[in-house]
């Protein structure tokens, strides 16, 4: 258990490949074109761009492109739709990929004090209830900017490479984290800035330059590999339901859905993780 006379302490994790084994926003491809907001063809493309994003990854120019075009593509899409269809079908399609491996970290976390937060380039409508799902006190996520209900297709904020790390450094100092104390884990070498911004990094099936990067700095490196529904996990390690927080705002599903689909594309190319 944490001593409390110290400076407070978290575990800041990356979602994908991290903490669930999929995209979690490629994951609702199928029920956002139930809901109308994606015709047929964008879902072979995202069901193409889930298979690739299992093995690939994405450099800097190319998660840049990808951000440019998700902004058009979710241009008009509503809110409370999105919420929604995320909210009917959360439990049927992330409960069974979640890493049993994480959820034992992040109640290992808890156990000893520290916060948990969710950092994840996803929009929030998708990353806010897979926190609350996991036990999470608080999300960072990617913000759209919304106008009478629906996404204008303008990014307001979008929390990739640097800009977690320096939402990380805002939470440290509104919260009285000590970084130097804290835990962080992430798959990709474009959360790097994230990793280094903590005392005790932690590298989850990472692609193959963070692995170069974790082994280079001695940096752990884990293997998550049993996806597993929480509620069949044994009784002792069930995670009661936890308020979350959502440190850098709500932010749009539909925004990440859209890159994601635009980047299944480039068929010659890695898949830009999310």
């Amino acid at each position: 258990m944490e001593n409390h006379s110290l400076p407070r302490t978290a575990a800041f994790f990356d979602l994908d490949k991290t903490v669930i084994a999929k995209s979690s926003t490629l994951t609702f491809s199928k029920s956002f074109y139930q809901g109308g907001l994606i015709n047929r063809r964008a879902v072979l493309r995202t069901a193409y761009a889930q298979f690739v994003f299992l093995i690939g990854g994405a450099d800097h120019d190319q998660m840049e492109r990808m951000r440019n075009y998700l902004s058009a593509l979710c241009r008009g899409w509503n809110v409370r739709q999105v919420q929604e269809i995320v909210a009917e079908t959360l439990h049927d399609l992330i409960d069974p990929i979640i890493y049993d491996e994480a959820a034992s970290l992040i109640e290992e976390h808890h156990t000893a004090g520290r916060d948990v937060v969710i950092v994840s380039t996803s929009g929030a409508e998708v990353v806010e209830p897979i926190g609350a799902m996991l036990g999470a006190d608080r999300v960072v996520a990617t913000r759209m900017v919304v106008q009478d209900g629906c996404f204008t297709g303008e990014v307001e904020y979008y929390a990739y490479g640097p800009t977690k790390a320096l939402a990380i450094a805002g939470l440290a100092e509104s919260e009285g984290y000590d970084l130097a104390r804290c835990y962080a884990y992430s798959d990709s070498v474009t959360d790097l800035p994230m990793l280094e911004s903590v005392g005790h990094p932690h590298a989850v099936n990472p692609d193959r330059a963070l692995r170069r990067e974790a082994l280079a700095r001695g940096w752990p490196v884990l293997s998550f590999v049993r996806p597993v529904r929480l509620k069949q996990r044994a009784a002792g390690l069930s995670m009661p339901p936890r308020p979350v927080i959502v440190a850098v705002a709500a932010v749009g599903a539909a925004a990440a859905t859209a890159g994601l689909v635009w980047y299944a594309n480039r068929r010659r190319a890695p898949y830009a993780r999310i």
